[in-house]
């Protein structure tokens, strides 16, 4: 026992001391793995990274009528914050509005759905293919198909509730300032909360039967069990979920562009639809349109860093279990 007491430490010490090697030095001694994945690195060189530095590199220059470069410095970038025909903070609060409200409304309504569809009943697999349908539907036949249903004039949803008598003018969704927003989110949430309801339905799968069925011995609640066992047990899906969302929400162009335009009187402009209107709508502005991308690309970067980090962290909690 006192060898055995003597020796233990010793390889606890060394294990605690030792670094991890280097990116380069983690290269170097996989050499022959990174080969397989060279024509894929090679070709998001040319795909990707291509356009970002050429995007980088034109928001530092403005671009005359006869196609030159002009090099100006950081003066897009303060035209942007400044000028008031760019309405960047207009555009600001709008995106934000947008995607905050989009992410947490289908994630909650995901959620929910996905809780329903754990439990077994009869017809479960119906009522699944019924709610994945908005997932699969393009964006452009759902914007073209939500434009007929709300139009003001001759949408379905007017139409019907005149006929019923429950209203005795035309509903002004899409073209009010005020009702645009919520309308266009509605329709955002209808389209996206299946995705929400894969992810959860297929975390909450993973959730060990023998945790919920020793907290039902305990006494605890459906509600207790719920938030002491199986949201703990989804954090990682739920955080990177939600970090998906919030992606997909603020590169969100199609459904926007093609129902309202940014519209009416940019009460629906999103950063993503005043790049577009800047970069080829009426007189091109392409080192503007190019500096509102780099801000938009720093802000996509940061939020990779948290769902990379959300990814590693899920599997060190993986391994270490």
């Amino acid at each position: 026992m006192a060898i055995a007491e003597r020796h233990v430490p010793v390889p606890i010490r060394r294990t605690a001391g030792r670094r991890s090697p280097g990116l380069l030095a983690t290269i170097a001694r996989h050499w022959a793995d990174y080969l397989y994945v060279l024509p894929a690195l090679l070709v998001m060189l040319v795909v990707i990274g291509y356009p970002l530095v050429s995007t980088i590199f034109l928001s530092f220059h403005e671009i005359t009528t006869r196609n030159e470069r002009v090099f100006t410095g950081l003066a897009n970038y303060r035209e942007i914050l400044s000028n008031p025909q760019v309405r960047f903070w207009q555009v600001t609060v709008n995106t934000l509005y947008w995607t905050v409200g989009s992410t947490v409304v289908a994630f909650l309504i995901g959620f929910g759905a996905a809780l329903v569809l754990h439990r077994d009943f009869p017809g479960r697999g119906v009522v699944r293919a019924l709610l994945l349908i908005p997932w699969v539907i393009s964006y452009v036949a759902a914007a073209y198909v939500f434009r007929w249903i709300l139009h003001s004039d001759y949408g379905l949803v007017s139409g019907t509730l005149i006929e019923w008598g429950l209203i005795d003018r035309p509903l002004v969704l899409l073209d009010s300032k005020q009702l645009v927003m919520p309308t266009l989110i509605g329709v955002n949430v209808w389209k996206e909360f299946p995705f929400v309801m894969i992810m959860l339905t297929a975390g909450l799968q993973t959730v060990p039967e023998g945790l919920l069925r020793a907290a039902r011995i305990d006494g605890a609640s459906a509600w207790q069990s719920f938030w002491h066992v199986t949201v703990p047990h989804l954090k990682s899906v739920i955080v990177v979920t939600m970090l998906l969302l919030f992606v997909i929400n603020l590169n969100s162009f199609t459904l926007v562009w093609l129902m309202t335009g940014g519209g009416p009187a940019n009460a629906s402009a999103l950063w993503i639809t005043q790049i577009y209107k800047l970069a080829f709508v009426g007189t091109p502005q392409r080192g503007l349109a190019s500096a509102f991308s780099v801000i938009l690309f720093l802000l996509m970067l940061s939020l990779a860093y948290y769902y990379v980090k959300a990814l590693t962290g899920g599997a060190k909690e993986r391994r270490a279990a």
